[in-house]
Formats: structure tokens, sequence, C-alpha cells
């Protein structure tokens, strides 16, 4: 029967003498097309008495003859198949079809068509393995492909998996240490125990030379005289070529077929070549991909692991947290009965000062807070007042050194409408406002005599008289005042008054500058600079150890107000880690107040020359200390001195232990002690 196919613009004429043509795209069809529209099996062409009947395979697109379509019909010359857009039509026997100018197509003879065949089902076969990833799924693809390619019988895959014991020879292939990885027949089924239906000497010819094996009948082949295997299994046609990748043999293709001799030919040989290169890279691609996957699979695991890691740290943090607010709050009651989380400091000198707030906490007496500007005055007052009796009432504040007198009394004893010019409606003062609770006075050393007077009656009589008004006013007010001029000196200087002094001053504080507490500065100073980024929005930079050290060793004049202050100026100028040129000229070349040096001795009385001496020498020791970190040798090294003289100078001036330095005469700091007035 004489057919003539026009597929994708290409027209060919074939000749074929069976009864029965099955058309399809499936390699098994007697007349393969290459059409997507087209079914595997599609459908066949039946021959019969001189008849030719069309019968549709149950298709998916349908079997059209002259543009109907049809399950089953008779055809004749001159009737058009159409199958999923490929035209089929019946020729007479003795049409001989010459060039078609309108069509600029030539008919093509039977070793062309057979070669364009080979190559359309060669295209086909390479797509299909360069599309499959699963390593499986693809060896059996290949085998099942080059089965179909030319004609055999069983086809194998032997892989080099590395796995399989033995001794190996690098550069070497060794067939018995392959495994059969596919056994395939021609019925795309899978062969039990593959490794005895196989000639392995012959696969392992061709692993060891890396070169195809072709035998039309391997039982008369001299190649293979004395192969058992050759003459159990009842060869006849066998072709078996070498797998390479990257260079290197690592298996074996092989297929025969030992029912029929000279199934295979050269060109066959030639084909299974091209298709054993194809079938290499697609491997190799498989094998990359299972790589990947293994790879990610790991990778998976570990971030699996990681999380559940991450977990169970987390829960230790939390734990250790839930541990360490415990031991917080047991040190805060070690340390103190009350809350005095608003101050930061853990030195002697503030742990006296807590030990005596939790008795002045307890008493209603009015308390007199002396310290130097910026150490704190104000938070001392607010501390009192939170935990004391009077904490659910008002807590009234008033800076004393910021008003004139004819103010500051409007402010204190307030005014009825008219008292004076620009008093256009009345207002309560702040001893009204605070009654019940605590009234703050800031710098009450700054008060005019006038004043005094005005305070000292209140005090006396817990009465008032408001401005311009004959209504007197009774409070219930505790005083808490403060002030960083030495009230007594006043006193006896006759600029404050001495009742008044002693109405105030029934209990009293005594707050340590920041020099005198130096332990506090790094836990201040960290303190205040996350506070400072909290503010700003900004993640806190680190102080290393050297600014650490040149902070410590700064006297600080105008102590934690002084410090807040530089480290807001070091938020704005460091970040990710504070640098020592981030630092004031005043911090970092360790001169305090009034251009003095840190080691520069307090003025002393005129001739005493060897107090001079022996403070400036215990100044500049203590200096030395604060800079090394309290590290002795260190110290000693920067003041030029052996370790063991500074030892004995350290017992000297008794640096460092816990009795009290004895101090120079003249020497302010003698106050430094904290001093406290029980109730």
């Amino acid at each position: 029967m004489k057919l003539t196919v026009i597929e994708d613009g290409v027209r060919a004429d074939l000749e074929l003498d069976q009864p029965v043509i099955t058309i399809g795209r499936a390699m098994d069809n007697d007349l393969r097309l290459q059409s997507s529209r087209v079914s595997r099996h599609h459908t066949r062409l039946e021959t019969s008495d001189g008849e030719s009947w069309i019968i549709d395979l149950g298709s998916a697109n349908g079997t059209l003859v002259n543009g109907d379509r049809v399950t089953r019909r008779l055809v004749g010359v001159g009737d058009c198949i159409s199958i999923g857009g490929v035209e089929i039509a019946l020729e007479p026997e003795a049409t001989i079809h010459a060039a078609n100018d309108e069509s600029g197509l030539a008919t093509m003879t039977g070793e062309a068509r057979r070669e364009r065949e080979n190559l359309r089902v060669f295209a086909k076969i390479t797509r299909e393995l360069t599309g499959e990833t699963d390593l499986m799924r693809l060896l059996r693809q290949i085998v099942d492909s080059a089965v179909s390619l030319v004609g055999g019988e069983r086809g194998f895959v032997l892989l080099d998996d590395g796995r399989t014991p033995g001794d190996r020879t690098p550069g070497v292939p060794n067939v018995e240490q392959m495994t059969v990885s596919v056994a395939r027949s021609f019925d795309h089924s899978d062969i039990v125990v593959p490794r005895s239906r196989l000639s392995m000497g012959i696969a392992g010819r061709a692993a060891r030379e890396g070169q195809p094996v072709l035998s039309v009948d391997a039982s008369q082949d001299d190649r293979f005289d004395g192969m058992a295997s050759v003459e159990e299994l009842r060869l006849r046609s066998v072709m078996s070529l070498p797998i390479f990748l990257e260079r290197k043999v690592i298996g074996v293709l092989y297929v025969d077929n030992r029912l029929q001799y000279g199934a295979f030919s050269a060109d066959d040989l030639e084909l299974m070549e091209l298709f054993s290169a194809q079938a290499s890279i697609a491997l190799q691609n498989a094998r990359l991909v299972a790589s990947l996957r293994e790879k990610n699979g790991r990778l998976e695991t570990s971030r699996q692991q990681i999380e559940r890691l991450n977990e169970q740290l987390g829960r230790k943090v939390r734990d250790q947290g839930n541990e360490l607010a415990v031991v917080r709050r047991e040190l805060d009651r070690e340390r103190s009965r009350y809350d005095y989380s608003s101050m930061i400091g853990g030195s002697d000198a503030m742990r006296t000062v807590f030990r005596s707030l939790d008795r002045i906490v307890e008493s209603d007496l009015p308390v007199l807070i002396h310290g130097e500007s910026g150490t704190g005055k104000e938070l001392i007052t607010r501390a009192i007042h939170r935990n004391g009796a009077r904490k659910d009432k008002p807590f009234v504040s008033e800076n004393c050194a910021a008003l004139p007198d004819t103010l500051l009394e409007s402010e204190l004893f307030g005014h009825v409408r008219g008292a004076f010019t620009g008093a256009y409606k009345s207002k309560k003062g702040l001893l009204e406002q605070a009654d019940g609770g605590t009234l703050f006075l800031d710098e009450i050393g700054d008060m005019s005599p006038e004043m005094q007077k005005k305070l000292l009656r209140v005090l006396q009589e817990s009465e008032f008289r408001v401005l311009g008004s004959d209504r007197t006013v009774k409070v219930d007010v505790r005083i808490l005042a403060a002030s960083h001029r030495n009230l007594e000196e006043m006193v006896r200087d006759g600029t404050f008054r001495e009742d008044l002094y002693y109405r105030i001053a029934v209990l009293s504080v005594d707050l340590p500058a920041l020099r005198d507490r130096r332990d506090d500065i790094p836990l201040l100073a960290e303190h205040l600079l996350l506070m400072a980024a909290r503010e700003a929005g900004r993640d806190a930079p680190a102080l290393p150890h050297d600014v650490m050290t040149t902070l410590c060793g700064h006297d600080w004049p105008g102590n934690v107000r002084e410090l807040e202050n530089e480290m807001r100026r070091l938020l704005v100028l460091s970040e990710g880690e504070v640098r020592m040129e981030h630092l004031s000229e005043t911090v970092r070349t360790g001169r305090g107040r009034g251009g003095e040096s840190h080691g520069a001795s307090q003025v002393v009385e005129a001739g005493d020359i060897k107090t001079a001496v022996a403070d400036l020498e215990r100044r500049s020791i203590e200096a030395a200390l604060a800079q090394a970190g309290g590290n002795k040798s260190r110290a000693a090294e920067g003041l030029g001195i052996s370790r063991f003289a500074l030892q004995r100078k350290l017992d000297k001036y008794g640096i460092g232990k816990t009795k009290r330095r004895p101090a120079a005469k003249g020497d302010d700091s003698a106050d430094a002690e904290a001093k406290t007035t029980g109730a």
C-alpha cells in the first residue's frame, strides 16, 4: 500500500506491505507521527480483499475522512484522512510523485525517509530524556527507548554506584562492581534476577575498552569463545555500549535479541552511540538534581533542627530571665525594704544612702537632702514620697532659686483675684495643692530671709494666709528640702535662719558625688546610654574598655547630670562603638572643674607642705588605680614606681580599705562620707 503523508509542511511517500498499519505517536506504531494532537495509539488502517478500512482507536481528537469524523469507514484512492492535523492519502500502486513546484517539496527516497524518521524518533527521545529528573524513572525510560529504537528484545543498564564492595583500580572500570540498575523487556515489563539474564563478559568488554560491542550472532562470534553466558543464554544479536560521565566509564547499556540473527546493523550501532551520549547527559543532570535534592533535604533537616534548638534556647533564656528576676528581687530585698529602682547604684556609698532611706521613708518628719548639683536629689525625694504613707497623695515641687520673692510667695501660698497687678483670677498655692501629700523645695538655701520667715510659720503652725486675703488655710504637708549649699555654714554666717534649719533638717541625707562612687559609673553610663538610644529610636553603641576606663577616671564635677549629657552626646557622634575621639575634650584630657586635672590637689593652708604633698600623692594613686581599672601592676607602671612601693603607699594612706581615710586639713572631701540623722 502506498501512502502520502503531509506533516508540518513536509511531504513523504511511504510504501507499506503489511495488512494492518498502526498509526500514532508511540514508538511501536508502524507509522509514527510527531504532532502533539495525535494520540499514542490513534488509529489503524486495515487492508483485506482489496478494501481498506480506517478504524479509530478511541483517540482524543478523532479521525477525519474528507472532513467527517468517523469511527470506522471504508477508504480508497482520493480520500483524505486527517489525524491531528496530519493528512494521509492512499495512492494508486503505479503513482510516482515527481517534484511539486507549487509546494516546493520533493519526493523522498526510502533511505532519506528512514534517516528522517530516525531523526524524529531521536529528537523525541532526547526531549523525553532531558525532561525527566527522577533517576530510576530516567533509567527505565533509557532502556525502553533503546529497545524500541533498534527493535531489541531486552535491555539492561549497569551502573557503578560506588557501593559494591571489592578492590578498585583507579581509572579502570570493572563490570563486576557494577549493579544492574534496570532490566526491561520489549513489553516494558521488569526482568526478575537481571544479573543472570545477560552476558557480563560482553558488558565487561565494552566497559574495559570504552568502545561499543556489536555482534550479529554471538554464538558464532570468535570474540566470545569461552564465555559460558553466551551459550547458556543462547544469545544471538547483542549490542553493548559504554556510558560515559566526565570522560569516565560509569556504566554499560546492553541490548540483545535472543531470537533473531542480525537484528542489529552498523547503522543501529551508530544510532545507539548517539543515544548513549544523550543518555549520559540526562544521567548527569538527574544525578545533579538528585544531589541538590539531597542537599536541600539536609538543609531542611538542619533548618528544622536549628528551629528546635532556637526554641529550646528561647525557653532557657526565658527561664534564666525569670531566675534573674527572682535574684534581682532577692537582691533588692537584701539591699532595702523599698523600691529604689529609679536610682542606679551598688557602691558602698549608695548602699548607705539606701539604708538611710529605709528608715526615713517610714517617718513623716521633714527631710533635708544635701548634695552637689546633678547628684539626683529630686530622685531621692520622689523615692521617699513613692514609698511612704503619702504615696497616694500629691507630690508638688518648686525650685526656690528659679523665682524672685514675690512670685515664689504667690506660688507657695496662692493669691486671690486682685491681690496684685496681674492677678486677674484666684490661684491655689503649692502648699494647698500638696495638702495631705509632699512638698519638695529644691535649692532652699537660695530662699530670701523674708521667705524663710514665712515658711517657718507654716512649719510651726501648719497653716498660712493666702496672699491678698484674710483667709487662713490649714494644711498637712510633709516638707522635703534640698540644697547643694552647706546650710550649717550659712547658719553660722547668718545667711540662713537657724530655727528654720532645725525645722527642715530633722532628718538628713548626704548624697555622694559621682567621683566618690566611681564603682557606679559603668552601670550608670550603660543605663543612661540605653535610655538615650531608646528616646532616639536607635541601637545603643558599645562602650569599649578604654572608653569606660576614661569615664571612670573623670571627676564629673556635674555629677550624674554631666554623665547623662555626655552619653547623649556620644549617641549622636558614634555608630556601633564609641571611640576615644568621640569623648568630649574635658573627659578625654581628664580636666575637672576650674581646669584642674584629676590629680590636682585642693587648696590647703599656707605652710602645710607635708599635707599638700601627701594629698597630691594620694590623689595621684587613686587616679592611677581608677584608670587601670583597679589593676595594681598597671597603676604602678603608670606612676613610674614598683608594685611593692605602690602597695606600701596604699597601706600608708589606707586606700582600698574599708576604714575611712584620714582627711587633709582643709580638705572638703572629708564630708564625702554619708551622714544621716535617724528618726
